[in-house]
């Protein structure tokens, strides 16, 4: 299988810390593979280097066979990358509707001005557009707003009657949906997801599980950090797991449940030879 995402030698340093030690990863088109790990041991950073929020002190990311390493954030959703944050980020006083509506602003055609070359023209064609609406953005607004909306629908009963609530007065796990929701709006080609069950419970985490196993159902290609290894080992084509930084296994789910390194890295040697529990992977 071609790979969408590929990763090599990728290298993060603080100082005398190495939160990301030489790692490689590869991800194909519709695979989901979930990065685990106990807690510490370089998952999120790994996140930020491939999404632009951090920039790598060795390594390179490659994107659909373009290298994309140090890319800003704002390029890269462009691109096709959308991601979530394991505390989750909304904005508090738009609705839930205008929320999911900004994740599509990278998709924006109609509206974007055509003459950006010349000073002070650009900025002029943005007030006009935002003044007359030409029947173009009309056309574009009214598309963005039936997919949003599609999007919300997903998630059922959580986020559907509340499509005119602003964020504030959700619970937390509603704002970790609408996080969600925001970025499929920008229909990216790969998807990473920090966390997205974290502080749900059980029936809230087995609603999740379904509506990333119907993303993925879609095509969805999707790469995973989740601390709930039951959900892990439900969704995921391979698993990589870190420690230190370091990646020390990779593979089919249950083949990395039972890897030695894998079970001493989180519960210590003297569990070497038992099955990791469900539990533990946070």
């Amino acid at each position: 299988m071609p790979s969408l995402l590929e990763i090599a030698g990728l290298t993060r340093r603080f100082g005398g810390l190495t939160a990301v030690n030489a790692v490689d990863l590869q991800l194909g088109e519709g695979e989901l593979v979930s990065v685990i790990g106990p807690n510490g041991a370089g998952k999120t950073t790994l996140f930020n280097l491939v999404t632009g929020l951090d920039q790598p002190d060795a390594g390179l990311v490659q994107f659909d066979g373009e290298e994309i390493t140090g890319w800003p954030a704002t390029r890269l959703a462009e691109r096709g990358l959308a991601r979530t944050f394991q505390h989750g980020r909304v904005f508090a006083n738009l609705t839930v509707l205008d929320n999911v509506l900004v994740g599509a602003h990278t998709r924006l055609r109609a509206v974007k001005p055509r003459m950006g070359g010349v000073p002070g023209v650009a900025a002029l064609a943005e007030l006009a557009l935002a003044l007359v609406q030409p029947p173009s953005v009309t056309r574009e607004e009214k598309t963005l707003r039936e997919e949003a909306l599609a999007i919300i629908a997903l998630f059922g009963e959580r986020l559907a009657p509340r499509i005119d609530h602003p964020a504030y007065s959700l619970s937390y796990a509603n704002r970790r949906r609408v996080e969600i929701a925001r970025a499929l709006a920008s229909k990216p080609r790969l998807l990473l997801l920090d966390e997205p069950t974290a502080g749900m419970n059980e029936s809230e985490t087995v609603e999740m599980l379904e509506i990333i196993r119907t993303l993925k159902a879609r095509g969805q290609t999707i790469l995973l950090i989740e601390h709930k290894l039951d959900l892990v080992m439900q969704l995921s084509d391979r698993v990589v797991v870190l420690d230190d930084g370091s990646k020390i296994a990779e593979g089919l789910p249950e083949a990395v449940r039972n890897d030695a390194r894998v079970i001493e890295a989180y519960l210590g040697h003297r569990h070497v030879g038992s099955a990791l529990p469900e539990a533990v992977a946070g």
